[in-house]
């Protein structure tokens, strides 16, 4: 499936090394402004080639918009949104043609499809994630007239944590870490790992403030359920934690129970969802990438023939996927929370007859 979301919904198309990549946003209310200039900015987030720490390819990642908008308003149809690749080095991948990167989706896909793009990872590619961001800019600037803000940053990198949680910092940080006192020793492991020809993992904190009660359904579409589904669809995700996640299996339930007053909750081990609803209070969810499996040293693998071989990798990849992973989340969460929006306008006849009467 290349579909995410109930009502708000996108699909997104293309390769790494294809001629574009890009998606169809279709549940976007009409009326909305479609902020050209902020989309760009998001893609620039996230796009490589910005630092010494992430992938050397160079793409402009300009977003164009095919459809759907008019007078820069949103129509009420379908948006589609095309960013052409430029910097694409396929030659780079012409000695894994017949084998399986460790690591990589080249060994399931083979299996399962009898087929694959090779150059850069083909639709595995984490290229393809420029177009989520994409759809996510329509999300956030929709979530914005509602007063709902997504922001992340780095929580981890290496096993280094960041005991602050500052995301203004993030913003500007070369790692996107939440924590100023750690940022050196963070861009020290990513070198590090950098130079020895090897890559280190990382952990993501993303959070919605804004977000009103009720968003979410009971049983099946979860607004937990849904934002791990989100985030595991990333590239490199390997885990995802709601509001304390792991640690709250450590704890009393006197000790994890978010007690209520008048003025909301005393705490947030919740993460902000009970029931699978939204309760109102902060969405907190974080995010675990394992190191990315692109590393520059030799390996053992096999070929499509079921030969044992020893390979060295060349291209230009993340020495830590999480980094730019960060503004990928943010992009998930909106989107989650988009859907979320529109499926709670049903919920109460009270809604309906505003809306009617």
């Amino acid at each position: 499936m290349n579909s995410f979301g109930a009502k708000f919904k996108i699909t997104t198309f293309g390769e790494s090394h294809g001629k574009a990549i890009g998606c169809i946003v279709d549940g976007v209310p009409a009326g909305l402004d479609i902020d050209l200039e902020y989309i760009q900015s998001e893609l620039d987030r996230r796009k490589p080639g910005q630092s010494k720490l992430t992938t050397a390819r160079k793409e402009s990642d300009s977003v164009e918009i095919l459809s759907g908008t008019f007078e820069g308003k949103s129509t009420g149809t379908p948006i589609a949104m095309v960013i052409f690749n430029g910097d694409q080095k396929s030659r780079h991948y012409d000695n894994v043609k017949e084998l399986f990167r460790p690591g990589h989706a080249d060994f399931t896909y083979w299996n399962k499809y009898g087929i694959r793009d090779y150059r850069g990872g083909g639709r595995s590619s984490a290229r393809e994630t420029a177009a989520r961001v994409a759809a996510g800019a329509i999300a956030k600037l929709m979530l914005k007239e509602l007063g709902i803000e997504v922001q992340a940053g780095i929580l981890e990198i290496d096993g280094i944590k960041s005991e602050d949680k500052d995301f203004e910092f993030a913003k500007e940080s070369i790692v996107k870490t939440l924590d100023k006192n750690v940022e050196a020793a963070q861009i020290k492991a990513v070198e590090d790992a950098k130079k020895a020809h090897d890559s280190v993992g990382g952990a993501v904190l993303v959070e919605a403030t804004g977000v009103p009660i009720g968003f979410g359904e009971p049983l099946y579409h979860k607004l937990d359920a849904k934002l791990a589904e989100a985030m595991m669809s990333i590239n490199a995700a390997k885990a995802v934690e709601i509001g304390d996640g792991i640690d709250a299996c450590r704890l009393k339930g006197s000790q994890n129970n978010d007690n209520i007053t008048k003025n909301g909750f005393e705490s947030n081990h919740s993460g902000g969802v009970l029931g699978g609803i939204s309760n109102g209070d902060t969405i907190s969810t974080t995010v675990w990438f394992k190191p990315t499996p692109s590393i520059f040293k030799e390996q053992t693998t096999l070929d499509i023939h079921n030969k044992e071989i020893t390979y060295k990798l060349e291209g230009r990849h993340d020495p830590c996927v999480a980094i730019r992973g960060a503004v990928v989340c943010e992009a998930m969460m909106a989107l989650v929370l988009a859907d979320m929006a529109l499926l709670n306008m049903n919920s109460k006849m009270d809604y309906l007859k505003r809306i009617y009467s």
